[in-house]
């Protein structure tokens, strides 16, 4: 019920400002003139979050499998780690509003680039998460492992993935979270069809209400997203400390 409360009183507070603020309502519309675009405009709206939806949940998937696999590869060879650590860490210096045209330039204005947008965002807290973990590992285990002449490989996967998993946890949740936002700059350089195309749209035509009803509609997706992958994994981790 604290969330229903609090979403109660951020609705009060928004109603009040919008019907007795001196904010125009072309710059802060009120929560019923949202509430009616996203009805009168609910199949506009919805084919176009269907398009983000997939944009994040294709990004998030390949993201997240190409993080791991690059966590695995730098732990599992010290070249590796030597060489790609560097590089991992230096391109988070890149502003990801630097890439976003780019990406639109070399895979177009469909899907691929919306999708390659949403990779970028997620690739480094799940490689950065994930690879903590696996550096990590209880040390009494590895040496255990030496006494016991384990092959280096055998240990990568049968001691420290495991305990890693945890970690992996932790990096798909952030990643979850900021999932949207590399679909929706990918929208907002070059689109013809999602959420960030609608408000980019309807911020150019002045319509406010279908702008904020875009915004809401963002809002439950990322929302629903990161409850729906918390749950799953506090289901297949339950045997890790705090889930």
């Amino acid at each position: 019920m604290r969330p229903l409360v609090t979403l109660a009183g951020f609705l009060a507070l928004w109603w009040g400002i919008s019907a007795y603020g001196t904010i125009p309502p072309y710059m802060l519309p009120s929560p019923q003139a949202v509430g009616a675009a996203l009805w009168t405009q609910r199949a506009y709206l919805a084919a176009n979050a269907g398009v983000t939806l997939a944009e994040i949940g294709l990004g998030l998937a390949g993201g997240a499998l190409l993080g791991a696999l690059a966590a695995l590869a730098v732990a599992a060879s010290p070249l590796l780690q030597r060489w790609l650590l560097p590089v991992l860490v230096l391109s988070q210096a890149i502003p990801v509003f630097a890439l976003a045209p780019l990406a639109v330039l070399w895979l177009g204005f469909g899907l691929a680039s919306k999708v390659a947008m949403a990779m970028l965002v997620i690739f480094f807290p799940v490689t950065a998460n994930f690879l903590d973990g696996l550096r990590r590992t209880e040390p009494g285990w590895l040496d255990l492992a030496r006494t016991m002449n384990a092959k280096p490989l055998h240990v990568l996967l049968r001691l420290r993935l495991p305990a890693a998993l945890p970690a992996l946890a932790s990096g798909l949740r952030v990643a979850a979270a900021v999932a949207p936002i590399g679909a929706i700059l990918g929208e907002w350089v070059g689109a013809s069809s999602g959420l960030g195309y609608v408000m980019l749209n309807a911020n150019a035509r002045i319509e406010p209400d279908l702008m904020f009803a875009a915004l809401v509609l963002l809002m439950v997706i990322a929302i629903s997203l990161y409850v729906g992958i918390d749950r799953i994994l506090r289901r297949l981790l339950r045997w890790a400390p705090g889930g």
